[in-house]
C-alpha cells in the first residue's frame, strides 16, 4: 500500500475527531470542564494566602484550639449525662417488684 491511499483517511479522521471534540467541549460537559479548570486556580490562590498571611493561620489555629475545647466540654457533659442516666436504670433495676 501507498501512503498516499491512507492520506483521505487520516485526513477525514483528523476532521472528524476535531469537530467531535468541538461539539462536545461547546456543550454541558465542555462548561463543567471550564469550571473544573478554573477550580484549579482558586485552589492554588488559598494556598499562596495561606502561606502569604501568617496572621490568618494563626487566627485560625487559635480557632481550632477554642472549638477542641468546646467539644472537650461537651464530651465531659455527654458522659455525666450517660452516668446519670446508667445509675437512674440500675435504681430501676434494682427497685423491689410491685
Amino acid at each position: 500500500m501507498v501512503s498516499s491511499d491512507w492520506a483521505p483517511a487520516i485526513t477525514f479522521s483528523v476532521f472528524a475527531l476535531s469537530a467531535g471534540a468541538v461539539i462536545v467541549l461547546r456543550g454541558p460537559m465542555g462548561k463543567a470542564l471550564a469550571e473544573w479548570i478554573r477550580g484549579w486556580s482558586h485552589t492554588e490562590a488559598k494556598w499562596i494566602e495561606a502561606k502569604a498571611a501568617p496572621g490568618d493561620v494563626a487566627e485560625l489555629r487559635g480557632d481550632v484550639e477554642e472549638l477542641r475545647h468546646q467539644l472537650a466540654d461537651v464530651h465531659e457533659r455527654l458522659d455525666f449525662a450517660e452516668r446519670l442516666l446508667a445509675k437512674t436504670r440500675e435504681a430501676e433495676r434494682l427497685a423491689p417488684p410491685r
